[in-house]
């Protein structure tokens, strides 16, 4: 067992988060491309096996048990394709749409979307704000999410225009995070935030999940 394949299992099984042979070794196989690829193009700074698995991997995982029932997820920003094409792998029935300006970064997300085969994805090189005129993308997704992208208050502008009625944008943000929820975000939004930590260097981490009110609320 590889020490990517290891950490999965022993830092999401007290999270409650079944993970299958098949995609451990999705999970290793992408988790090898990175190091790969990433010593071409900037995609990440943090290049070891194991905390690729803790502070890609597993984050992303632990941020998707606050989106259960979803079908149709955009990530904006995804450069390395944190949390999307985890998530993707974890749940193969979601129809996700990855986005990000940094072509050479695309073209990883697109690589790893053909090594494992995956359906029911799409990666695009794109602006975001170039998308929110695009009918194929707005008004779609039930789920919009970021991760290290934009200050909450530009993620609400950014995200919104794609959210279907019902939707919630999800911010993976780290200890900080509520702090970036203002009052005109308040009067705009429901706001849970689920707080957890990485299971093994305890750093802590929060989901700030934001549902547009409606005009009965």
């Amino acid at each position: 067992m590889t020490a990517i394949q290891h950490m999965m299992i022993q830092g999401l099984k007290p999270m409650g988060i079944a993970v299958s042979p098949a995609q451990l070794s999705a999970m290793e196989i992408y988790g090898s491309e990175l190091i790969a690829w990433n010593k071409k193009i900037n995609l990440t700074a943090i290049t070891h096996p194991r905390q690729i698995a803790e502070k890609h991997f597993i984050d992303s995982l632990a941020a998707a048990r606050t989106m259960s029932g979803t079908s149709m997820l955009m990530d904006i920003g995804s450069g390395g394709g944190f949390p999307g094409l985890v998530l993707k792998i974890m749940n193969p029935e979601m129809t996700i749409v990855l986005v990000d300006s940094v072509r050479k970064k695309i073209n990883f997300l697109k690589q790893i979307i053909r090594r494992l085969d995956l359906k029911n994805i799409e990666a695009v090189h794109s602006r975001i704000e170039d998308l929110q005129a695009d009918p194929a993308y707005t008004g779609r997704f039930d789920a919009v999410t970021s991760r290290a992208f934009a200050g909450l208050e530009k993620f609400t502008v950014l995200g919104h225009p794609f959210l279907c009625p019902g939707g919630t944008l999800y911010a993976l943000k780290g200890r900080q995070g509520e702090t970036e929820i203002s009052q005109p975000i308040k009067n705009r939004y429901h706001i849970s935030i689920d707080r957890y930590r990485l299971p093994f260097e305890q750093s802590h981490r929060q989901v700030i999940q934001l549902t547009p009110r409606t005009k009965t609320d």
